[in-house]
């Protein structure tokens, strides 16, 4: 079969057969090239991404990789250093070292991107596209420009849609060059975005600002305007259930509550290569709620444990984001809430944008196209508000790059009016030093001629807001099978406390709950019933609070008890019941368990009552029955007195009936 070549070298062709091997191709490569070094040599399936290196396929043969007849291999690869200078001795010296290549990787080199960028990186993003009947004069294999894929950025598409921001590896690519010669010599196309002053000077002509500045190390003017990507595409809630009980404080208490979001991030296929955050629970700091807002502290002491927590589930969850309650019920009609954020009104106040611009500045994400390795933020900000209609709804948003950097730059602040956002004055006091560069937005006035109009003294606070669409999943399949423990920092409304962990353990006969190899077949339903009990974060979270389980057994239970087919599988559960932190909760619940009683009942004695009540009572009651007995007949059975007014069967001696009492 024929194989073509593309390297910088040109192009080439080669005749092999289906079941050569990958070294034949190897030394076919080697003969178009002078200085290729063979360890480095890379071949792939399209002019960028996808690399790898020939040497890890060694004994695999071309059929096995899937080239077929007429393939195109794109071939890269690295000079070997000049060894000229080695050959040189300078006579009563000593010689001159070779070159030596700088071995050391640069920042974005070394850094670990998330799954999800590791998984679009490998993805050519392209559109694919379907033969056009009226266009297309083709056959069926064959492919023109009105069928080809469409690149991830394409505007008609995005139009099209209704996506109003690219995805953020879909910028990517739009930037990235496409005549790059080496993925390894290759600048990243990315950098972030900074308005503060350059100390020191890189001129350095003049003192360090504030006490001088000048065009090279002052940040240029500044115009606000809409970003053309966003980092997270969509936001979904992996159960209805987690923002239930998420309201439930606000609806018993009417304050205000905020949780951070716990989940991941996912492909999400309605975005050109797009990517979503999974929220998995909501976990809450320390607070205190108000009527009209709330006040939080950070950063709150238990960040760092609960991230850890979080790398610990099977599928490991992080941060993606925050939520917070902006309710307030109407006064006709405490059922339906106010509706607040409107167009009329704003979406997101100054006050909330530049809290969102300081949490994604302390959240960046980690990228190897940005010189820093860092770039943006997929923190995602998201308002449980009332709706048109009066019920509750989520908004999800997040801020720009250019408001991440305003607001690192000490340049803007909140105002009175909730959609206003204040641009601060300059400052050249030493201590608090701050430079202010022209500010400009442009908007359409009533003629629909764009115009470009000075940011000072502010500005609407739109021009750094970015919408993000929510939702929930079709078929949910959460990774928290329950959310009924009691949720954390709710003081006098849902107290925890070990007790009551010890409590549910014992009704849920867990001490009794063996190895499965070793239990009883009747133990299936008690070990499904504590393995719903346990898959809960709020209680896996409050577990580690009370130093019954190691850091290794917490993580035995993090993972245990979040597999995807616990309840499938009940085996899954023989780790941690192994575990010493296990074995010692189980202790604990055997001694605080109410103890069985070992001994038969106590028979029955007359009570107090009894010895109250005269022996003339006890005479007469017993001559009564005595009477009766007497009356049976020799059958034994008493004659009866029928009621002519009701009918009932009284006895026979009865002067009245039993039932209407009228006399018989």
């Amino acid at each position: 079969m024929l194989i073509r070549i593309r390297s910088k070298d040109g192009n080439f062709r080669f005749e092999l057969a289906p079941s050569a091997n990958i070294s034949e191709l190897l030394a076919k490569i080697l003969e178009t090239t002078t200085d290729a070094d063979p360890s480095t040599l890379t071949i792939s399936n399209q002019p960028r991404g996808n690399e790898v290196r020939i040497s890890e396929l060694e004994g695999r043969t071309l059929q096995n990789l899937g080239l077929n007849h007429g393939d195109l291999v794109f071939v890269g690869y690295q000079s070997k250093p000049s060894t000229s200078v080695t050959e040189e001795v300078i006579s009563g010296a000593e010689p001159i070292l070779p070159a030596t290549t700088d071995t050391t990787k640069r920042p974005w080199e070394l850094v670990t991107e998330d799954p999800v960028d590791v998984y679009w990186r490998n993805q050519s993003g392209k559109i694919p596209r379907g033969r056009d009947p009226r266009l297309c004069k083709h056959g069926a294999k064959g492919m023109c420009d009105y069928c080809m894929p469409l690149e991830p950025y394409d505007a008609a598409y995005q139009k099209e849609h209704g996506i109003k921001h690219l995805s953020y590896h879909a910028y990517l690519h739009k930037v990235t060059p496409t005549a790059a010669s080496s993925a390894a010599t290759s600048l990243p196309p990315l950098a972030p975005l900074s308005y503060k002053v350059k100390v020191p000077c890189p001129s350095g002509g003049h003192p360090p600002w504030p006490a001088g500045i000048c065009t090279a190390c002052q940040p240029s003017a500044i115009t606000l305007a809409s970003q053309p990507f966003r980092m997270v595409d969509h936001l979904e809630i992996a159960s209805t259930d987690i923002i239930e009980r998420f309201l439930h404080a606000w609806r018993s208490t009417g304050l205000q509550r905020f949780g951070w979001l716990i989940g991941r991030y996912e492909p999400y296929d309605k975005v050109p290569m797009g990517v979503k955050a999974v929220v998995e629970a909501i976990h809450e700091s320390p607070q205190q709620g108000e009527l009209d807002g709330l006040t939080l502290g950070l950063p709150w002491d238990d960040e760092q444990r609960i991230r850890e927590l979080g790398q610990s589930i099977s599928s490991p969850l992080t941060i993606v984001g925050y939520i917070f309650t902006d309710l307030d019920p109407t006064p006709e009609d405490r059922t339906k809430n106010v509706y607040k954020r409107h167009p009329g009104s704003f979406y997101l106040s100054s006050l909330e944008a530049i809290f969102a611009a300081h949490l994604q500045k302390q959240n960046p994400t980690r990228s190897r196209s940005s010189p820093t390795g860092l770039f943006a933020s997929r923190l995602v900000t998201a308002v449980l508000t009332g709706t048109a209609e009066g019920n509750v709804d989520i908004a999800a948003y997040q801020v720009s790059e250019q408001a991440v950097a305003m607001v690192d730059a000490d340049m803007i602040e909140a105002s009175v009016e909730p959609g206003i956002v204040r641009v601060k004055e300059e400052d050249r006091s030493v201590d608090s030093a701050r430079y202010v560069p022209d500010v400009f937005f442009t908007y359409k006035n009533e003629y629909g001629l764009e115009v470009k109009k000075s940011a000072k003294p502010c500005f609407p606070v739109e021009y750094l807001m970015l919408n993000v669409t929510h939702g929930f999943p079709q078929n949910p399949s959460p990774i928290f099978r329950s959310t009924r423990y009691n949720i954390e920092n709710r003081p006098g409304l849902e107290d925890q406390s070990i007790e009551q962990v010890l409590s549910t353990l014992a009704e849920l006969d867990a001490p009794n709950i063996q190895d499965s190899r070793i239990s009883p077949p009747g133990d299936t339903h008690k070990r499904i019933e504590l393995a719903k009990w346990l898959s809960d974060w709020h209680l896996i979270a409050f577990l580690g609070t009370t130093q019954l389980f190691s850091p290794e057994d917490m993580k035995v239970l993090a993972r245990t008890a979040t597999e995807p087919n616990l309840l499938e599988d009940l085996s899954l559960l023989d780790p941690l019941l192994s575990t010493e932190g296990w074995q010692t909760l189980m202790t604990f619940t055997r001694e605080s368990a109410p103890a069985r009683p070992t001994t038969a009942a106590p028979s029955v004695t007359p009570s107090r009552m009894d010895e109250d009540i005269p022996q003339e009572v006890f005479d007469q009651i017993a001559a009564e029955e005595a009477a009766a007995r007497a009356a049976a007949g020799p059958s034994g059975i008493t004659e009866v007195r029928v009621c002519p007014h009701c009918t009932f069967e009284n006895e026979h001696n009865r002067p009245d009936c039993d039932v209407c009492g009228l006399p018989l």
